[in-house]
C-alpha cells in the first residue's frame, strides 16, 4: 500500500499553482478554503471522512477537493495537481533564467491588511518556499480606500506583528517593512514623515488621475521622485494590458475586473533622469496585466542610468512566482543584475534605502 501524501500540502500546492497561472479567484479560494477547513481535522477523523465519503460535509469542502485528498491520502499525486504541474508555462531563456536566479527578494508584495488575499505569515512561507531571503511587505497606504488602506495607526500595528512573524520564520529569512504610498496628486506621499522614515522600504505609485494631463502628472510625478522618503517608483504608467478577471483580493473584494487601460502620459526622460539623479529605482512590474512599463519605457530608464528593482506587486502566495515575467522582459532590454536592487542581500538593500541623499 502507497504511503500516504499530506493532502493539506497538495490542496495549498494547487491554489499556490492556480495563483502562479492567474486563474479565476474561486478556483484558488476553493483549494485555499479547503486546506484551513482540514488542517486543524486529527489525522484519523480526515482519514475516516476520506474513506466515507462524508468529507464533504464539512464547511468549505467540495467534490473536486475531496477527490484531491482521497487521492493524496491513498499516496497518490492528486490528478488535480499532477495536470497543473503538466501544463506549466514555458521555460525562460538563458538571460532571464540567470537574472532570475540572481534574484534575492521582492520588493513590492500585498497581505489581507490590505487588498491581499492571504495572511502576512502565508506569504512569508511561500516566499521562503521560492528560496527568497526576504520579502518587503508594501500594503497600501490610507488614501486608497478600496484597497483598505492603512492609516498611521494599523501600520504601526503591522510594524508590531511583523517583528512578532520574523520571530517565527525560518533562520535566514525576513520580513522587511514597508508600504506602497500613493503619489498624491500633488506629487506629495500618503502616509506620515516619521512612519516612512520607520520602513526598511517605500514604493511609491500612482493610483488614481491617471489621465491627468502631460505636464501636471510630469510634475507630479517629479515631486514624488524627489523625496528621499521615496526608494521605488512603482508600476510606472499604470496601463493595463489584460482584461482578465483580478485575481485573489481580499476582504474588500466586490469580484471586480482589471480592464485594460493606456499608459498615463508623461515627460519619460524628465522622469528617468530625476529617478537616476535621486537614486530612485524604477520597478518593473511582473503581474502579467501591467506589464509596466513597457519595454521601450525600461530601454530609456536603462540609458538614463537608473536602478531597477523587479517585483512581483503580489496579491496571493503563488503570485510571487511571477518575477519570472519580469525577468523576462528586463533580459529582453539588456538590463544586467548589478542594476536591480533585489539582487542585494536584506543588509545592502536597507543600507541603499536609509543612506540615499
Amino acid at each position: 500500500m502507497a504511503r500516504a501524501r499530506d493532502p493539506i500540502a497538495d490542496l495549498r500546492r494547487i491554489a499556490f499553482l492556480l495563483e502562479r497561472a492567474n486563474e479565476a479567484t474561486y478556483r484558488v479560494r476553493a483549494f485555499r478554503s479547503a486546506a484551513k477547513a482540514l488542517a486543524g481535522l486529527p489525522t484519523a477523523e480526515l482519514t475516516e471522512r476520506a474513506g466515507n465519503g462524508t468529507l464533504t460535509e464539512l464547511a468549505g469542502v467540495g467534490d473536486v477537493t475531496a477527490r484531491c485528498v482521497a487521492e493524496s491520502l491513498a499516496g497518490e499525486e492528486p490528478v488535480y495537481l499532477r495536470r497543473l504541474v503538466a501544463t506549466e508555462g514555458s521555460d525562460l531563456d538563458a538571460e532571464a533564467t540567470a537574472l532570475r536566479a540572481a534574484l534575492r527578494g521582492d520588493c513590492h508584495t500585498h497581505s489581507d491588511w490590505s487588498d491581499g488575499g492571504s495572511p502576512i505569515e502565508e506569504m512569508a512561507l511561500a516566499a521562503v518556499e521560492l528560496g527568497h531571503e526576504y520579502l518587503v511587505l508594501t500594503d497600501h497606504s490610507p488614501r486608497l480606500t478600496v484597497a483598505r488602506g492603512l492609516t498611521a495607526a494599523r501600520l504601526r500595528q503591522q510594524l508590531d506583528h511583523v517583528a512578532q512573524v520574523n520571530a517565527a520564520l525560518p533562520e535566514g529569512f525576513r520580513i522587511l517593512t514597508g508600504i506602497e504610498v500613493d503619489i498624491l496628486a500633488d506629487g506629495s506621499l500618503d502616509q506620515d514623515d516619521d512612519l516612512l522614515a520607520r520602513l526598511d522600504v517605500v514604493v511609491g505609485s500612482v493610483h488614481s488621475g491617471l489621465k491627468d494631463e502631460r505636464s501636471k502628472m510630469t510634475r507630479r510625478m517629479l515631486k514624488a521622485v524627489a523625496n528621499p522618503h521615496l526608494d521605488i517608483l512603482g508600476h510606472v504608467t499604470g496601463r493595463m494590458v489584460s482584461s482578465r478577471p483580478a485575481l485573489v483580493t481580499g476582504p474588500g473584494d466586490r469580484g471586480h475586473r482589471a480592464r485594460t487601460r493606456a499608459e498615463s502620459d508623461f515627460d519619460a526622460d524628465a522622469v528617468f533622469a530625476a529617478c537616476a539623479e535621486h537614486d530612485t529605482a524604477v520597478e518593473i512590474n511582473s503581474r502579467p496585466e501591467r506589464q509596466d512599463p513597457p519595454k521601450r519605457l525600461i530601454r530609456r530608464a536603462l540609458e538614463a542610468g537608473c536602478r531597477f528593482a523587479i517585483n512581483t506587486d503580489a496579491h496571493a502566495p503563488g503570485q510571487l512566482d511571477w518575477q519570472r515575467f519580469g525577468c523576462e522582459r528586463a533580459a529582453l532590454c539588456g538590463v544586467p543584475a548589478d542594476r536591480v536592487v533585489n539582487t542585494w542581500s536584506a543588509e545592502r538593500l536597507v543600507a541603499w534605502t536609509h543612506d540615499r541623499p
